[in-house]
């Protein structure tokens, strides 16, 4: 797979059913890996810490989960550059879980409560689905001796997918510190335990074509997201345009 460099952050040139293939790849070898669900948020976020770009840069896979940055790769010539949204990756390895013998793992989201409800829709919806762990960590850095605990609760569940959930890029920053204590591939994938449970609703998928789901989210939770998109999509589109004239002159 090839990785196209979008401002400061490499992402995957990729389509679903590539991703979906190294990620199950990842998912056998019973060695520490993880994957970043990559947005414009990611992207800005990158830009502005050096120590986050190379955590970033690290990950054994960054799929292009925001259709900005699938548009950045085509426009950079990878014309067969798909978006490959993380609750879409999310989705289909719950399905094949049964059949690939995958265990899965939830490390996040805001209660057990919610991660229960979680586990219940996703087995209604899954029922060959295999959940062998679900941890809702406090709102607070965990102690050496909390953390050597989730570690030795990961792996005694024997974990092949843990699904990360934790918000970026806080979720990024756990991933890369525990890759070399986990037996299995994490995925961040940010809020999608609330669009599980239903406390958070998907954009309409002619909205995700056209590259829209953010301003659906931002009428959705004006109040949380609209300091972050005022501050990020703006210099996504002047550093990309600068990227993408040096492109064009070359």
């Amino acid at each position: 797979m090839f990785k196209q460099k979008i401002i400061k952050m490499d992402v995957d040139v990729t389509n679903l059913d590539s991703a979906l293939q190294q990620v199950e790849i990842l998912a056998t070898k019973k060695q520490g890996a993880y994957v970043c669900v990559s947005n414009v948020h990611m992207c800005i976020e990158a830009l502005d810490s050096n120590e986050f770009e190379q955590v970033v840069n690290k990950a054994d896979l960054v799929i292009p989960d925001g259709k900005p940055l699938s548009w950045a790769q085509k426009f950079l010539g990878h014309k067969a550059a798909q978006q490959v949204r993380g609750q879409d990756i999310m989705n289909a390895l719950c399905a094949a879980s049964g059949e690939q013998k995958l265990n899965i793992g939830f490390y996040g989201g805001s209660s057990g409560e919610l991660l229960s409800l979680v586990k219940s829709k996703l087995t209604q919806t899954y029922p060959d689905i295999r959940i062998s762990y679900a941890y809702s960590p406090p709102f607070r850095p965990l102690t050496s001796e909390e953390d050597g605990q989730v570690v030795k609760d990961i792996n005694n569940a024997k974990v092949n997918v843990l699904f990360v959930g934790i918000g970026c890029p806080k979720q990024e920053r756990w991933m890369a510190e525990h890759k070399d204590k986990l037996n299995c591939v994490m995925l961040g994938v940010g809020a999608a335990y609330d669009f599980i449970a239903g406390s958070k609703k998907h954009a309409p998928r002619w909205v995700q074509k056209i590259g829209m789901e953010w301003l659906f989210r931002l009428c959705s939770e004006p109040k949380r997201l609209w300091r972050r998109y005022l501050s990020t999509n703006p210099r996504f589109i002047w550093h990309f345009g600068k990227q993408y004239f040096k492109y064009l002159i070359k």
